[in-house]
């Protein structure tokens, strides 16, 4: 069995860039370097951003770049009720708690925090006759992890030894062993309103139940690795080492990115641009 188990995990929301193309090509390098193997996997969650469309789009444009994967493809969607039975577990041990607010009112919050964000993020349970009020008029809430309560069930000790080895870079330099900070992140939502899951969760479920022995990404997930370490510990499930890389950037200086309509690999593919042509200017 492969001891290098790697995955590409787009959400199809959009058809792929360059920047996904480099993540796919430098993991798909590093898995095969090693002997391993590179993984895809569907993150597709999200009921009203992601498209069929789009999925075929990136199936396609992999192709394109001459990459190949194990079948069949893990598509999240379908696998809803594993979520909701970890949802279920982290709930009876008391560590998570029901959050009625909007995603607008806990910004608000955030931008009104006179100490920064951290305490903003944590907004903690409702009083419970307000919540006992809002849940019998039916309204639709989230799971938040509880950070206190996570603290409490590790115990101090393993708390502070919450950490994870980088074997890239992080945004700052960050390499080697690195402790894990999850409360930069506050109260995650592990369930969302719409979806009964949500991506924290859904992602280190899906690490754990796939033998993914090392995580390639970019740089703007290396945050998440700090409460993603933590879900990890909370339900035993082991920690891969993670692999954070440069972000591309486009000739205006900002990262390519799915909102700021960056230029597809469907379209370069139709201006004459080859993979191979590609593959060289990314370097990978």
């Amino acid at each position: 069995m492969a001891t290098f188990i790697t995955r590409f995990a787009p959400s199809p929301t959009g058809r792929l860039h360059k920047g996904h193309a480099f993540s796919a090509l430098l993991g798909h390098g590093l898995a095969d370097g090693a002997g391993g193997r590179w993984l895809l996997r569907i993150e597709d969650i999200d009921p009203t951003r992601c498209q069929g469309e789009y999925e075929a789009g990136i199936l396609e444009d992999l192709a394109w770049l001459g990459l190949d994967w194990p079948m069949p493809v893990r598509r999240q969607s379908d696998h809803l009720p594993d979520y909701a039975a970890v949802v279920e577990a982290l709930r009876q041990r008391g560590l998570l708690y029901r959050c009625f607010r909007t995603r607008k009112a806990i910004l608000d919050a955030i931008g009104d925090a006179p100490h920064g964000s951290a305490e903003a993020a944590r907004p903690g349970p409702h009083p419970a006759d307000e919540e006992a009020a809002m849940l019998d008029q039916g309204l639709p809430f989230a799971w938040r992890l509880s950070l206190d309560e996570a603290r409490s069930a590790l115990g101090d000790p393993d708390w502070h030894a919450l950490s994870f080895v980088e074997e890239g870079c992080g945004p700052n330099g960050e390499t080697g062993h690195i402790k894990a900070r999850p409360e930069i992140a506050g109260d995650v939502i592990l369930a969302r309103k719409d979806a009964g899951t949500a991506y924290h969760l859904a992602v280190t479920h899906d690490d754990a139940l796939q033998g993914i022995s090392h995580v390639i990404r970019g740089h703007d997930l290396f945050e998440a690795t700090h409460i993603q370490v933590l879900i990890q510990t909370l339900m035993g499930w082991p920690t891969p080492v993670y692999h954070h890389h440069r972000l591309l950037t486009g000739p205006d200086g900002r990262r390519h990115a799915k909102r700021d309509r960056s230029v597809t690999l469907a379209e370069l593919r139709a201006g004459g641009m080859t993979a191979e042509a590609l593959r060289a200017e990314l370097g990978v």
